[in-house]
């Protein structure tokens, strides 16, 4: 007769490793979910929305197009030139606040989604972390223009900023290349 005690002993084994598996990826899903939504809560608190999101035309007058969630400024907007503001203490939006003029030249608001190709989708936590920090495009090029207020996120503590960016690559990713800024002196004027 086979001896029992040793099946038991070998499906214990088995058992509580797999059982261990299965609760550490709960809790891990969990957590995941929470930093998510502690992302969510910061994007919609700092306003995010409200330059990174494009508006659209509704019967109550512009509102965020939400389908565009934080795509940045739409590649498809034909601009006039901004108005003149060098040597003036002024800057320049658009009613959409998607594009900026200022002494720096003309920024527009950056596509924030995990799009492979023309959002964050290729921007892993370190890279997110150290842009925030140094004001640095993907952490070591271009800066960081007006009005983006990378300072304040600078000022955010590491958990803060990976549950943002956590939080960002949960949305749907948009299709969306975002014009590069134009240099000071470059810029067409009326």
């Amino acid at each position: 007769m086979k001896n029992p005690t040793k099946k038991l002993t070998v499906l214990a084994l088995v058992t509580i490793p797999v059982a261990g598996l299965v609760m550490a990826a709960k809790f891990s899903s969990e957590a995941q979910a929470e930093r998510i939504a502690r992302g969510k809560y910061l994007v919609v608190y700092g306003g995010c929305n409200d330059c990174h999101t494009p508006l659209k035309m509704t019967d109550k007058g512009p509102a965020p197009d939400f389908t565009r969630l934080l795509s940045g400024h739409p590649e498809e907007a034909k601009l006039p030139p901004p108005p003149k503001t060098d040597d003036t203490p002024w800057f320049a939006a658009t009613a959409g606040m998607t594009a900026w003029a200022g002494p720096w030249g003309v920024s527009y608001a950056a596509n924030l989604t995990p799009d492979q190709n023309t959002g964050l989708g290729i921007w892993t936590e370190d890279m997110f972390l150290l842009a925030m920090r140094t004001g640095k495009h993907m952490s070591a090029g271009r800066d960081i223009l007006p009005p983006m207020p990378w300072q304040n996120l600078a000022a955010l503590n590491d958990e803060d900023l990976l549950a943002i960016f956590a939080y960002l690559r949960s949305i749907p990713p948009v299709n969306n290349r975002v014009p590069e800024p134009i240099q000071p002196g470059r810029i067409p004027l009326e």
